[in-house]
């Protein structure tokens, strides 16, 4: 019969592998607390120091490291390591599941001790890892409680296949480095140094243009684009991927049913409605000049009216939690079109990082004012409870476009954007011309101060009935007289949302 060790830390799910491997005809072995709970949950198993023949040691720091154990998962499969297993009374032990002491977890506590932290660096566990990696050509090693479905699923139809073994064993030895470089910069009392582990998820017909060289990678093995499927179309290229990030981040942003269209990393339309048709109507309108060959995310799923309405344009890709069989329907018809459907409404990770010469930036995602954030009437007239509501809508599409970035509004949808200027004056310009005459009447959003009172101005003249800035310019004083001279409302944030 198979052998399988297991000896965890972070017994999530832990019962449910058990079992499900002890039905598959295993026999378990396991290490003190967790052979403990197996027995708890009346799965059969036999304990580590009974196995062995020899008990834990030195208050458990000693479990695992034993021939018996390590022997049966170095010994390869051939006739002189068997007669060696054979001659010492021990047998094959075929998958490993393991994880390790909470290092990291540990030295995070305040006021945590050296010695605590000592006592969770993990010596057996690590060593698990590594020699079920190792030999990975006949042992599977699971270190990832989130991998004990898939090999479940594996063993009922025979036998975990190779390429899976050495993708676990991969993730293995990627897990122990990273453990080792948080216990080496603990001990040496520097700041941890930043890794980043990325996996290949497929190669690029070109960059940005196509004499550049590119390639996708993923921060989980087996990852997509996105971490979503694609159902139909072209593969993602490079200028897609970065397009459709920048929709997806727009249209989660909000808690309404939102349409954000993209072309060249700018934002041509935001919209908010009850439907999505409608929202991606008022979306596009805003500016349908641009929207021709750009990417549309949305944060609902898109039914057949809001298809039909999509397939009037050209564009690249559409990217939605999901599309209604109606919609698959006649996005079918356009095969050039690529569909992404998103496994949820999650931006993640929660930072990211830009590439620099000879390094790296990392910053968290701006996502949007924080809770504790207090916005301020500082002109004279107050803004209408409809001016306020086209404010909130209009200062968060505002951090989705490139600094300096100028939003004009009407109700929820954007009317005029402007954005990725050298100084605000010109976006407020910008914003006021692709607006047209819906800029009268209209809202506008800016996401840092204005540094003279020339945006305000200009602003005026093409209709703005209210403001929304951050504030804190030493001319702020400027800006507001120049409102209430105009009648109209400034409100301040306090917060910026540069987006470089």
């Amino acid at each position: 019969m198979p052998k399988a060790i297991l000896s965890v830390h972070d017994k999530t799910d832990l019962a449910v592998f058990a079992r499900g491997l002890v039905d598959l005809g295993w026999d378990l072995i396991a290490s003190g607390g967790t052979a403990r709970l197996l027995d708890e949950n009346s799965i059969p198993v036999t304990e580590v120091s009974e196995y062995t023949g020899s008990p834990e040691i030195l208050g458990g720091r000693v479990k695992t490291l034993h021939p018996a154990i390590h022997g049966g998962l170095l010994a390869r499969d051939h006739e002189t390591d068997r007669q060696t297993l054979v001659n010492m009374g021990w047998d094959y032990i075929d998958l490993v599941a393991v994880n390790l002491y909470p290092f990291e977890a540990t030295i995070s506590k305040p006021g945590v001790t050296r010695a605590e932290a000592i006592e969770n660096i993990d010596i057996g566990g690590v060593t698990l890892i590594r020699a079920a990696a190792k030999n990975c050509d006949r042992v599977t090693l699971v270190c990832d409680p989130g991998d004990y479905h898939l090999v479940l699923e594996h063993l009922k139809s025979g036998s975990v296949p190779m390429e899976m073994r050495q993708k676990l064993a991969l993730k293995g030895f990627v897990h122990t480095a990273h453990y080792d470089r948080a216990i080496a910069a603990y001990l040496s009392g520097e700041k941890p140094a930043e890794t980043l582990t990325l996996y290949p998820v497929q190669p690029l017909r070109y960059g940005e243009n196509p004499h550049q060289k590119a390639m996708l990678y993923g921060y989980e093995a087996g990852s997509s684009p996105l971490g979503g499927k694609v159902l139909q179309g072209k593969e993602l290229s490079y200028t897609n991927l970065l397009d459709m990030d920048a929709a997806w981040r727009a249209a989660v942003s909000f808690d309404k049913t939102a349409v954000c269209i993209v072309k060249h990393l700018s934002p041509c339309g935001i919209a908010c409605a009850e439907t999505v048709e409608a929202a991606y109507r008022s979306a596009l309108a805003s500016d349908p000049v641009s929207a021709f060959g750009g990417v549309i995310a949305c944060n609902f799923e898109i039914d057949g009216k809001a298809a039909a309405a999509m397939a009037e344009l050209f564009v690249e890709c559409i990217a939605a939690p999901g599309f209604s069989d109606e919609a698959l329907t006649i996005f079918s018809k356009k095969t050039n079109v690529r569909l992404l459907l998103m496994p949820d409404l999650k931006v993640e990770p929660r930072v990211e990082y830009r590439s620099i010469t000879r390094g790296m930036l990392k910053q968290e995602i701006d996502f949007g004012d924080p809770p504790q954030t207090e916005w301020k009437v500082i002109s004279e007239r107050q803004p209408t409870a409809s001016e306020m509501e086209s404010l909130k809508f209009a200062m968060k599409a505002c951090q989705h476009v490139k600094s300096n970035s100028i939003v004009f509004v009407q109700r929820e949808a954007t009317v005029g954007i402007g954005g990725g200027q050298p100084n605000r004056v010109d976006c407020v310009r910008i914003a006021a011309q692709r607006a047209g005459e819906r800029s009268k009447g209209a809202v506008m959003a800016s996401d840092a101060f204005f540094p003279f009172p020339d945006s305000v101005e200009v602003a005026a003249e093409a209709g703005i009935t209210a403001i929304v800035f951050p504030g804190g310019s030493i001319r702020d004083a400027e800006s507001i007289a120049a409102a209430n001279k105009h009648g109209m409302a400034l409100v301040a944030t306090g917060v910026r949302h540069f987006r470089h």
